[in-house]
């Protein structure tokens, strides 16, 4: 008690400053998640990506944000065991956040797409570990946790897929697909309108004192999804096509038209990301924060719009700084992508991702994103995957979760003894 009384302060700093390099490293490292396929698709630039990532992001993270980060602050390390001695939770959590930011920045350095929610997760249990030993683990909440890794690409690869086959038989495979692009074309823009909104007005409006009924908020979304559906409508009538050409323009024309669904699908997966990945960076910070404040363990972690906020900007100035360094990966060397085959990678990811935050799930988006992407690719042949690419991602999340867990031990072994 007198050791968070003495530096209370000093530990302020700390906690604020290792969450915002966390969030940092989120945004860094897992903008590819968001916007890989819609640069990779060729719908949109590098800048006009990493704008509306920005903007996305920030609002995904201060609106949506709330839900998941109770889950990561409580629910992996028995704070039951540490009720005696809150300090070393406290030394615990802001030992996870400089770990997993320092491995995210490794990773991003490099160009590796890996999970910043294996990296907190492993980094958590290593400091819970580290502290207590064995027991301070929740182990069977982390078996739910490593279960829903594995669930989230299978999702996401089989929502894209059946989105990739519902283009191909509507649109792709008929008599005229300009025509049948512009009739099917804002039905696949409501349903981008749709799911984001709705997790935004049930799960993220009550962090800024805003509160409908389950009525009122699937009425609106429903609404946001039609506006959107004829905003999507007016931009494809825009785009001039001849529909006299050959098969292979209209093949061609038909992806042009896709182009504006690709921004939507963007911001989607930007919000959905933001809203789900902030919880890596603010749930340790605000156990922290509630520890200082009251110098005890608490089972619920309060998580603040200022959290929100601090969490949002520091993914915003980490994708706008190296995102771009990942945003390759997942966008080149999977699969060849088009801007029909980026937006049903992009909406299945989405979709994936924003239903996990809605329930509180911290699922990995960038599991999700790459099953994604994955589950486009076999549509067209498992020829059509870079295996060797695939490989090299998936052996880079096994390593993510035990690097992530030793440095946290470190670091947390370098704090106890500094502040004793």
């Amino acid at each position: 008690m007198e050791i968070i009384q003495q530096h209370s302060t000093i530990f302020y700093v700390l906690a604020f400053a290792f969450g915002l390099y966390m969030c940092w490293g989120i945004g860094a490292n897992d903008v590819a998640n968001a916007m890989g396929t819609s640069v990779g698709s060729g719908a949109i630039t590098v800048k006009q990506a990493l704008i509306l990532a920005a903007i996305m992001e920030f609002a995904g993270a201060y609106l949506a944000g709330g839900a998941v980060a109770a889950t990561i602050s409580k629910g992996i390390i028995d704070g039951k065991l540490f009720e005696p001695v809150p300090h070393l939770l406290m030394f615990g959590m802001m030992g996870a956040l400089l770990a997993a930011g320092i491995w995210l920045m490794v990773a991003t350095m490099r160009g590796w797409p890996v999970s910043t929610t294996h990296s907190i997760i492993g980094a958590v249990c290593g400091v819970g570990v580290a502290a207590l030993g064995f027991e301070a683990v929740k182990w069977d909440k982390m078996t739910e946790i490593v279960a829903s890794w594995f669930i989230s690409p299978v999702l996401g690869g089989v929502v894209a897929l059946i989105l990739t086959l519902s283009i191909r038989k509507l649109i792709l495979n008929t008599d005229n697909p300009i025509a049948q692009a512009r009739k099917w074309g804002p039905m696949y823009a409501f349903l981008v309108g749709w799911i984001v909104s709705l997790v935004t007005i049930t799960k993220g409006l009550k962090h800024v004192n805003i509160h409908l009924s389950d009525m009122e908020g699937q009425i609106l979304s429903v609404v946001i999804g039609v506006v959107l559906a004829i905003i999507a409508k007016l931009m494809m009538n825009r785009i001039k096509l001849e529909e006299n050409d050959d098969r292979d323009f209209h093949y061609a024309s038909v992806e042009k038209l896709f182009i504006p669904l690709m921004v939507f699908t963007g911001a989607a997966m930007a919000f959905a990301h933001g809203s789900n990945d902030v919880a890596n960076g603010i749930g340790p910070m605000a156990a922290v924060v509630q520890i200082i404040e009251t110098k005890a363990v608490s089972s619920k972690s309060a998580v603040t719009p200022f959290m929100l906020f601090i969490g949002g900007i520091g993914i915003v100035v980490g994708l706008a700084t190296y995102g771009y360094k990942v945003m390759a990966t997942i966008g080149h060397k999977i699969t060849e992508l088009t801007p029909t085959r980026g937006y049903s990678a992009t909406i299945a990811a989405s979709f994936v991702t924003v239903a996990a935050s809605g329930m509180g799930l911290p699922v990995s988006t960038t599991h999700i994103a790459v099953g994604a992407v994955m589950g486009v690719g076999i549509a067209r042949g498992i020829g059509a995957l870079d295996l060797r690419v695939i490989g090299g991602i998936i052996l880079s999340w096994f390593i993510t979760v035990p690097v992530g867990a030793i440095l946290a031990a470190i670091t947390f072994y370098i704090l106890r003894a500094i502040f004793g």
